[in-house]
């Protein structure tokens, strides 16, 4: 496969490589050098690109893993999921600030899930990848994912009503 080909092959989820490195590492400075170190391996051994069925599913568990490893080598305590606020461009100041306010709670919320539920969460909420492809990424069977991305959104759906009804329990 010669540059052309493969810059052919990359280019419609490059960008994907890099949000799953930001969402892991936080920092855009390590995502972009993640996204760069896994490229350049896809790169290096691309001439086994055309054993896989999905290069994409592929790219993407290797981003994962190189991550992972970063933040394992780095010790890291605290992981971070930042969420970018798709608002409206015509909603009212007050509707922008609710929408960033629950974007925040959401981020907060997220920071607790297990590390699983968050990728999990990432990649099908956010990347829109099918459960099938999530399953191979993850390395998984797809009924897992399933549960795990289930309960994930339980929680971040409990925990956003309880902080919306500011606490006030209703007895029916």
């Amino acid at each position: 496969m010669n540059q052309q080909e493969f810059i052919k092959v990359i280019s419609p989820f490059k960008d994907k490589l890099f949000r799953m490195a930001k969402r892991l590492l936080v920092s855009t400075e390590e995502a972009e050098d993640a996204t760069q170190e896994v490229l350049v391996k896809l790169w290096k051994n691309n001439h086994v690109l055309s054993n896989y069925n999905s290069v994409e599913a592929f790219a993407m568990t290797m981003t994962k893993n190189y991550c992972l490893d970063q933040l394992k080598s780095k010790r890291a305590t605290n992981l971070q999921i930042v969420h970018n606020n798709y608002s409206d461009g015509t909603a009212s100041a007050q509707r922008q600030l609710e929408d960033k306010d629950s974007w925040n709670w959401v981020e907060k919320i997220m920071e607790d899930l297990p590390e699983q539920q968050r990728l999990i969460l990432q990649l099908r909420d956010v990347e829109e990848y099918e459960f099938s492809e999530i399953a191979k990424i993850m390395d998984m069977n797809e009924t897992a994912v399933r549960v795990a991305l289930s309960r994930a959104r339980k929680i971040i759906r409990e925990q956003l009503v309880k902080k919306h009804n500011y606490g006030i329990q209703f007895n029916g």
